[in-house]
């Protein structure tokens, strides 16, 4: 039996990663970041256009051509044996543009249920779905936009409800393909029905931009991605340390937070070393997420990710591990094929 409580469902994923922008929205499992090579990169990727599927699932202006017919699948094994994963497939028409489906969703697991006396009242399962329709094609030059449409249920006990979000992105890459931009606004929309009658709740709802460049002679590509551009402050002053006073002078100090850290809470910086053509190695730091869970008293790697990705004859593998908190972090599993290949000879 899973030891977790109900607190923890509902404060899973990105509650804790985002401390001052969670917790008062619903359906945050959408901010998980499933596929390997994104959570190596930091958790986000919003300027890399290439035949990568999963790239897509950040920035639905990455969707491109190159990407039809493949089938991507990842998994999560995550915390307190929380598990979730995204599945996608891809197909474009020459006339319209690209298309893709995927399912994404979190398992909370098993749960044993108690009354309020303690009583065992049997055990519950817990879960959250996001059924996603994607669609993209350039709008000008070397300028792609894409749209992702998203139909949320979620079910934790007998708790149900319905959503529907959507994320629109745009996607810059020049023609050597070492530059790029890209642009996303993400969860625009809303909870259909609630969890409770008349207790409706807004959706995670977030902007981000991003930028990279790929060094022209040397296997090297530098990105950063600033999120929550939404939202200027993402700082937090323990309530306990608001205000502290000297024993010995007297005097009074009021902590806030400083300018540099209001900035670089936005920041997620990220680099791919292109070692071969079917070997990359990946790391990437996301600033926010390593002061929320960091422990003063404790060195750690909190915040730091990594991964590696490689082909073996069709299939595209990748790796991922993203360290949260000095008690662990998150393994990311991914593969990835073009049905087009099985047809052509190795």
């Amino acid at each position: 039996m899973r030891r977790i409580t109900i607190l923890l469902l509902l404060a899973a994923g990105p509650l804790a990663t985002r401390a001052q922008t969670g917790g008062n929205n619903t359906y945050e499992f959408l901010n998980l970041s499933s596929p390997a090579r994104v959570a190596a990169l930091g958790g986000h990727v919003l300027t890399i256009r290439d035949n990568d599927l999963n790239l897509a699932f950040g920035n639905p202006g990455l969707l491109n051509d190159s990407m039809s017919r493949t089938i991507a699948l990842n998994y999560v094994p995550y915390f307190a044996d929380i598990k979730y994963g995204y599945a996608a497939y891809a197909h474009h028409f020459d006339s319209l543009g690209t298309f893709a489906a995927g399912i994404h969703y979190v398992d909370y697991g098993t749960f044993q249920g108690a009354d309020e006396t303690g009583a065992l009242t049997g055990t519950f399962t817990a879960g959250e779905y996001s059924f996603n329709l994607s669609y993209a094609r350039p709008v000008y030059q070397r300028i792609h936009a894409g749209v992702t449409l998203k139909t949320i249920y979620s079910r934790l006990e007998t708790y149900t409800s319905t959503g529907f979000a959507a994320d629109l992105g745009a996607s810059y890459v020049s023609a050597d393909n070492n530059f790029g931009l890209g642009l996303t606004i993400k969860n625009i929309g809303m909870q259909l029905t609630s969890y409770r009658p008349g207790n409706r709740e807004p959706l995670p709802f977030e902007i981000q931009a991003g930028i990279s460049y790929r060094l022209p002679k040397a296997p090297l590509r530098l990105a950063m991605v600033l999120q929550h551009l939404e939202k200027w402050n993402l700082g937090y002053v323990d309530p306990a340390r608001a205000v502290e006073v000297d024993p010995i002078s007297g005097d009074t100090t009021f902590n806030t937070v400083s300018f540099f850290e209001k900035v670089m809470r936005h920041v997620v910086v990220n680099a791919e070393i292109l070692i071969t053509k079917n070997f990359h190695l990946r790391i990437g730091y996301n600033y926010m997420r390593r002061a929320d869970l960091n422990l003063e008293t404790h060195k750690s790697i909190s915040g730091f990710s990594g991964g590696f990705g490689f082909r073996i004859n069709r299939f595209h593998l990748s790796y991922a591990r993203a360290a949260y908190h000095v008690a662990g972090g998150s393994n990311h599993f991914s593969i990835s094929t073009n049905l087009d290949t099985f047809g052509k000879k190795k």
